[in-house]
């Protein structure tokens, strides 16, 4: 509990500091995050406290060069992290900040199941349905999902909108059984 009051802090005083700029900083940091995530030797020097504190300053420093450039707040987020030994906190502070500026500029993000591959028309088709019903900006993660028997299911912050084949089914027999 402690790690994520400390990565709110952080995430919320970034937001701050990016201001107008906060969706554009929550893609460098996600990218960021995709980028060292997939590094098991750079999450090392983050999170492993025999790594002296200069070392890390260097492994940041070639980081952000290697961006080819951050936003300014970010940078000093980097920096400011770096300092206070706070590093492996970064994941958390990234999940936390994605929340805050979604919430900050009225996005909902969702995930959709599907027997099939949905193709980009039908995602998009679906996406603007949902914000319809929302009255948000909906953005949806396409996942298969194989136990589904046909249609979709979508899950919109923490309404579940239930299109499968299985529940229209099952509604169907519902009906049948209340007209006997």
């Amino acid at each position: 509990m402690a790690n994520v009051s400390i990565a709110r802090r952080y995430a919320r005083a970034l937001l701050d500091a990016a201001g107008a700029h906060a969706d554009d900083v929550r893609q460098q940091l996600e990218s960021l995050w995709a980028t060292l995530s997939a590094n098991d030797e750079l999450l090392d020097v983050m999170r492993n406290p025999a790594y002296s504190r200069t070392q890390r300053q260097g492994v940041v420093e070639g980081l952000l060069k290697a961006s080819g450039g951050m936003h300014m707040a970010l940078n000093n987020l980097l920096k400011l992290l770096t300092d206070r030994n706070r590093l492996g906190h970064l994941g958390d502070i990234a999940r936390i900040y994605g929340e805050l500026v979604d919430v900050k500029v009225g996005r909902i993000r969702g995930k959709v199941h599907s027997a099939a591959p949905l193709a980009t028309e039908q995602l998009n088709a679906l996406e603007k349905s949902l914000e319809a019903l929302t009255q948000a900006d909906v953005v949806l993660e396409a996942q298969l999902d194989p136990s589904l028997l046909g249609g979709l299911t979508a899950q919109v912050g923490g309404v579940m909108y239930d299109g499968s084949l299985r529940n229209q089914l099952n509604q169907l027999g519902r009906t049948l059984k209340a007209q006997r």
